[in-house]
């Protein structure tokens, strides 16, 4: 299941937690301008963040540090985001570094940006680099520039601002909408000291939001921080370095991240659509949940709303690769960080794999069934592999059947995304119910199919009725935030089967 990719993005927001209030008031040459947080879980220590700050030669370099532990099925998982943010003292953006340990994985990202607002990227994956260029979006600020912005604004209760906050980590602006609340006294593992409250809400076009609610000093220094995320509760404390990066305890997450179903779902290869009726757990207007070829929602009163899903049949005697001229569909033909279509290992796997059909759907079930066999080791301690790296290693979960199955799909001219969401188990760890999920779509005859070669590759046939979308993308970190933010907002009271 999907569980560390998105605790991958809840490194990645608490990164963003960090970046929302940091760093002191002054303008001074500092270099030990450090901060250590305990970071914790539905009570438990999992991890540390590492706040620093330097400036020098009219430059401010603003580095954020998080690291969390997890266990999934008593297998330990650690997940380590850094990000340096390097601006003018006027807050206006210079360069960026990203880089992120998801397990055995490694992934470095560089940007410098120049006075044209065009991004020179780097990406490093497996000793490999892949060049690109990207525009910086238009107003978004890093660590200093918003750091000047809420200096700016003011600290009065009741003062309110938005802002656009790029985060080098998923390289996509996040707009926040940041509201000062009173001063209060706030007990930081034992030592009670008089802080403000600072509101963010973190929202991406599409999705559902995040709400952080910070408590910072005098100097902007964040010195507490809650965020819920897939239903977990998590915090940030300040405290001595020593206990910030001591032992950790030991959570299981199987046990937070399963969304139980109200009926076993049985033989789900005979349903031909499911309907769920969704009610939210919290107060909220509505549960943000698209529409697909394969799902349709529709939105009740009080927040719920029900999703059907019918899986769509592909269309036969549509020929590959893609001649049309929709850009959107060109679009996602083309190689990504995460999805190499244009790896020569990944090229060769989708060749051999398609074989001699020239049939669209028959070509995408063949890479679909190819995955399921291809990816031998089903291991739960790999963090989050690009499809080049799965194509070398053999091994990952879902994720990693879903971004090698669309990069292959790709790679052979069919458009193809990777879905988040939810899908149904009979059985996980003893765990029966709906846990986070990746698949993939494949773009044929006018419709979007879904693969999903995990389930096809465990002996369940792969996507069925079973399956509710959340996301859909290029298997980019900021896909999962729709996930990560929905997750534990609603719970399902009914299910309707119809059989085919």
């Amino acid at each position: 299941m999907a569980i560390r990719r998105i605790f991958n993005i809840c490194v990645a927001f608490l990164v963003l937690g960090c970046l929302t209030h940091s760093s002191s008031a002054g303008s001074k040459v500092v270099s030990d301008e450090t901060e250590y947080l305990a970071v914790f879980m539905e009570g438990k220590k999992v991890g540390y963040a590492v706040q620093s700050r330097i400036v020098s030669d009219g430059q401010v370099t603003t580095r954020e540090e998080v690291s969390i532990t997890v266990s999934r099925m008593g297998i330990s998982m650690t997940m380590e985001m850094a990000e340096t943010s390097i601006e003018t003292t006027a807050g206006e953006p210079l360069a960026f570094e990203a880089e992120q340990k998801l397990g055995a994985m490694v992934m470095k990202m560089a940007g410098q940006v120049d006075k044209q607002g065009q991004v020179s990227l780097t990406t490093t994956s497996m000793g490999a680099q892949q060049k690109s260029t990207i525009e910086w979006p238009q107003g978004a600020v890093m660590a200093e520039g918003l750091r000047l912005l809420s200096l700016k604004k003011g600290m009065e209760e009741g003062t309110q601002y938005f802002a656009k906050i790029f985060s080098p980590g998923i390289l996509q602006a996040v707009h926040a909408q940041v509201r000062f609340g009173p001063k209060q006294s706030v007990d930081l593992l034992g030592r009670v000291v008089t802080l403000q409250q600072v509101t963010t809400t973190l929202n991406m076009p599409g999705s559902g939001d995040i709400i952080t609610t910070s408590y910072v000093d005098q100097d902007l220094r964040v010195q507490k921080s809650i965020m819920p995320i897939a239903g977990i509760q998590v915090e940030m404390i300040a405290c001595a370095k020593e206990f910030a990066m001591g032992r950790n305890d030991t959570l299981e997450l199987i046990d937070k991240m399963f969304l139980a179903s109200p009926e076993p779902l049985d033989n789900l290869s005979e349903a031909k659509s499911i309907t769920y009726y969704l009610v939210p757990t919290q107060d909220i207007p509505e549960v943000t949940i698209p529409s697909t070829d394969n799902q349709k929602v529709q939105q009740l009163k009080n927040g719920r709303a029900t999703v059907t899903v019918e899986p769509v049949t592909a269309r036969a005697g549509v020929k590959f690769p893609y001649r049309g001229r929709d850009q959107t569909l060109l679009d996602v033909t083309k190689p990504t960080r995460f999805l190499q279509s244009d790896h020569e290992q990944v090229i060769a796997l989708a060749r051999q794999a398609v074989g001699d059909a020239e049939d669209a759907a028959e070509a995408a079930r063949k890479i679909e069934a190819f995955v399921g066999e291809y990816i031998e080791n089903r291991s739960l301690s790999v963090g989050y592999a690009s499809a080049a790296e799965v194509a070398a290693s053999r091994q990952g979960d879902c994720s990693e059947f879903a971004v090698l199955t669309a990069a292959m799909c790709r790679a052979v001219g069919i458009p193809a995304q990777v879905v988040v969401g939810v899908a149904y188990v009979s059985d996980f760890g003893g765990h029966q119910g709906f846990g986070g999920h990746a698949w993939t779509q494949a773009y044929v005859g006018g419709r979007w199919i879904g693969l999903d070669a995990s389930f096809r590759g465990g002996g369940r046939g792969g996507y069925d009725a079973g399956h509710i979308a959340l996301a859909v993308g290029d298997g980019e970190p900021a896909d999962f935030f729709n996930l990560a933010a929905t997750l534990g907002q609603f719970k399902i009271e009914r299910v309707v089967v119809r059989k085919k």
